[in-house]
């Protein structure tokens, strides 16, 4: 696991380039450390907790994938064939659907935190994590990026671990609160962006898994503010 940390956390921890990629599996297990900080912010309920919880989430894990969100927006918006469109995602200026995408998505998760549990979080990373394992399980690298460096090393066998440990870290909650396994339908956010990826740029790249991730828990929290908010 500790290979993994620092591609997926900004924790100061050192990593082989060369084992991390055999370590995909391990993907679910980031998740206690990178949402630990904004799971305590919550659970205090500290002033304006739900900005801070999310500032300790990226704080935690970087921007990384928020610019990668950025990216991939504009190459989904804009007008064309697939090659326009990685030109576009390749660009490195942001337009106006990379900023509208990144916008939304900080503020779905902001606006979504107010009204959710303080695990919720952790559920939304959980999520958002295993997607990105769902990325990489396409087999289908844009380009020779990290996306496509980690993509070799994928197969049944740790994606089947990835996704036992996926329920195994997601389960207690589950059974603490049952409204918590609405929260797995949030996965269905992260097969869209895969599904749109595909279509449009032919393959996935390290954009493309930012956005997965993104996308993937920014719906999970809507999910789950929507669940407490009328169940």
């Amino acid at each position: 696991m500790k290979n993994i940390l620092p591609f997926l956390t900004r924790i100061p921890v050192r990593g082989d380039f060369e084992k991390a990629r055999k370590e995909l599996w391990a993907f679910p297990l980031v998740v206690p450390v990178s949402s630990a900080l904004p799971v305590l912010v919550l659970y205090l309920k500290l002033p304006l907790a739900n900005l801070l919880a999310l500032l300790a989430l990226y704080f935690t894990i970087g921007l990384l994938h928020l610019d990668g969100l950025a990216d991939w927006a504009d190459g989904i918006m804009v007008k064309g064939d697939r090659e326009r469109k990685i030109k576009a995602m390749k660009d490195l200026n942001t337009g106006i659907a990379g900023l509208f995408a990144v916008v939304m998505v900080l503020f779905l998760q902001v606006y979504s935190l107010q009204l959710v549990p303080f695990y919720a979080i952790y559920l939304a990373e959980l999520n958002s994590k295993s997607a990105m394992l769902l990325g990489l399980a396409t087999k289908r690298p844009l380009g020779q990026g990290l996306g496509a460096y980690f993509m070799e090393e994928m197969d049944k066998k740790q994606l089947a671990t990835g996704t036992v440990l996926y329920l195994l870290l997601y389960l207690p909650i589950a059974f603490y609160n049952p409204l918590a396994l609405a929260g797995i339908t949030g996965l269905l956010f992260g097969a869209y962006t895969i599904r749109l990826s595909l279509d449009n740029f032919g393959g996935i790249n390290g954009d493309c898994l930012g956005a997965i991730a993104e996308i993937t828990r920014a719906g999970t929290l809507l999910i789950l503010a929507f669940v407490w908010a009328y169940l």
